[in-house]
């Protein structure tokens, strides 16, 4: 018999986590491993626009962490993790990737407003969705047990996607716009 995408085990509003737990789809633990999904999507579309092969490699690499992020998150807490997590190393990637971007780019002066141009505002959006990410791992941990190192990773990379926008609208030619407060 074929292998069906449904179950039919989530029509009473409950999933189940690897190592056979299951829990509410609105709990903190759904949010936080259903957030990183949707980052990893908005990734996705974010790399499937860019056109330079060695920045499109270092994304689809993040895309590799996030869905073994999401995989921790999705695992009972008491069980072992069938794979293997993140590393400190993959930390200091994303800090050199940012300081190789930063090398690029004229100094931070005043906040930047996201947009200029879609992939700029890609970047933007998936800044967006990995901070909303942490948030709700944060909130997981300050009840359950989440790896330190997952905090860190999506700590670094919400701003590894500020850098990235920054550095996109650079090669693309695109001026950064400035936040222009109300004048009181």
């Amino acid at each position: 018999m074929a292998f069906k995408i449904y179950t039919k085990t989530g029509d009473q509003g409950e999933t189940g986590l690897f190592g056979g737990t299951r829990l509410s789809k609105h709990h903190i633990r759904i949010e936080a491993y259903g957030t990183v999904d949707e980052l990893n999507a908005q990734i996705g579309l974010l790399r499937d626009h860019i056109e330079q092969a060695e920045l499109r490699a270092e994304i689809k690499h993040i895309q590799d962490l996030l869905f073994t992020v999401g995989s921790l998150l999705a695992t009972t807490p008491e069980k072992e993790a069938i794979i293997p997590g993140l590393q400190p190393a993959d930390i200091e990637a994303l800090e050199l990737a940012m300081d190789r971007m930063d090398a690029t780019l004229p100094p931070l002066k005043n906040f930047i407003l996201p947009g200029g141009h879609p992939i700029v505002s890609y970047a933007h959006i998936a800044r967006c969705v990995c901070r909303r990410a942490e948030r709700n791992t944060v909130a997981l941990a300050a009840n359950e047990p989440v790896d330190a190192l997952i905090l860190s990773f999506l700590n670094r990379l919400s701003d590894y996607f500020f850098m990235l926008g920054r550095y996109l609208a650079k090669e693309l030619g695109v001026k950064e716009v400035a936040w222009a407060p109300r004048e009181q």
